[in-house]
């Protein structure tokens, strides 16, 4: 299992050029291993061992077990309603009477590992488009200069470099901040999707099953169902049928076990409160993001809370008024990546010379008058 997992550890690894948001890396990162970590283990726990037990009399217990397994095994919904050892031998485990429309079948286990290994890719997906974007175009605006033991004469070098880039491409990076964007919004629509998927995929079980379990011990003893054994019953039954020595159709009724149940219960428990913590978390950043967008006048505030003591809110407002939504995004993650006394001294002859060129044109244009 430790080297099943081990591998997982290169994807949590600390970044030195940070192109990014860490709401978008909880998505992308943590939420990408989390899931690959779950479906290792859920996958070891089935091809490793038995994920279901059948007890059967008159028949291969093996047989019964692989046939169980392929085929799905079912319970009584309204017998988990009745008193276990009075009227029922287990949650959900009572006599069909040949009804199959009382019936609950559950196929979801054979293919749980799967579909989380797809999730996670899923939650990859934006980290991978938003890479291919980007191209490393912030670490080579960064050239080194996140280093602070570097000479004087190369951090002057790199810095007239940098902002010589900045004033020739002014209004150039507009598609860099809305293509990062569209991967914050991707990351929230993926959430939303999968989450009606995984609901989907457990009969419509899978939304209400955090706040079920919340409340579970508030409900009445007598009335109340848990709601993992619901969703992830450790017993089920299984019907065999087969030939006997006259020809006549024989019915093999067995109860099986699913040991794999109880990894599935926790795993999902925790995925629905993450899901919904993560949900939440992405629409309150897209909700900041339309504001950035729509309200230009927050941007010199955002530069100046974000590197306070590092600029001034005059330069603040002199570099914000006279750039667009992209090249306040550039300087707002390059901030986040070169050393603050190398940012401070950037910005500040940026804001020098952006003044300097539109006085020149506005002189300009008086004299043409």
């Amino acid at each position: 299992m430790y080297k099943l997992l081990g591998g997982l550890k290169d994807y949590l690894k600390w970044q030195e050029i940070t192109v990014d948001n860490a709401i978008f890396r909880l998505h992308n990162l943590f939420t990408t291993v989390l899931l690959l970590t779950c479906s290792l283990i859920i996958t070891a726990n089935q091809f490793v061992g038995n994920p279901i037990q059948c007890i059967v009399s008159g028949l291969p217990t093996h047989v019964i077990n692989t046939y169980c397994w392929i085929t799905s095994t079912f319970t009584m919904p309204d017998a988990f309603q009745r008193e276990v050892g009075l009227h029922v031998a287990h949650p959900g485990v009572a006599n069909d009477f040949s009804d199959e429309n009382a019936k609950k079948y559950y196929t979801y286990y054979q293919w749980v590992c799967f579909v989380l290994f797809f999730q996670a890719m899923m939650c990859y997906t934006p980290k991978w488009l938003w890479d291919a974007w980007e191209n490393n175009l912030m670490r080579t605006l960064v050239m080194g200069l996140n280093i602070g033991m570097r000479s004087e004469d190369d951090k002057n070098k790199k810095k007239k470099v940098l902002v010589d880039y900045l004033l020739r491409h002014i209004k150039r990076h507009n598609m860099y901040v809305f293509h990062y964007w569209i991967c914050e919004f991707l990351c929230f629509i993926n959430i939303i999707i999968q989450m009606y998927a995984m609901n989907t995929f457990f009969d419509g079980e899978f939304m209400s099953y955090g706040l079920k379990v919340l409340n579970f011990s508030e409900e009445n003893q007598e009335a109340r169902v848990d709601p993992m054994v619901y969703v992830f019953p450790r017993m089920t039954k299984c019907i065999f049928h087969k030939y006997g020595a006259s020809g006549s159709i024989q019915k093999h009724d067995s109860l099986c076990v699913l040991p794999l149940n109880i990894v599935n219960e926790k795993t999902y428990i925790f995925i629905w409160f993450w899901y919904m913590i993560l949900a939440v978390m992405l629409f309150g950043l897209l909700v900041y993001r339309v504001l950035i967008l729509l309200l230009p006048s927050i941007r010199p505030n955002l530069l100046v809370l974000r590197h306070r003591g590092l600029i001034s809110k005059d330069v603040a407002q002199a570099v914000s008024r006279k750039t667009e939504i992209g090249d306040w995004w550039v300087l707002y993650m390059l901030g986040r990546n070169i050393d603050p006394h190398v940012y401070r001294e950037v910005v500040g002859e940026l804001a020098k010379k952006i003044e300097t060129a539109a006085s020149n044109v506005t002189e300009s244009r008086g004299t043409s008058y």
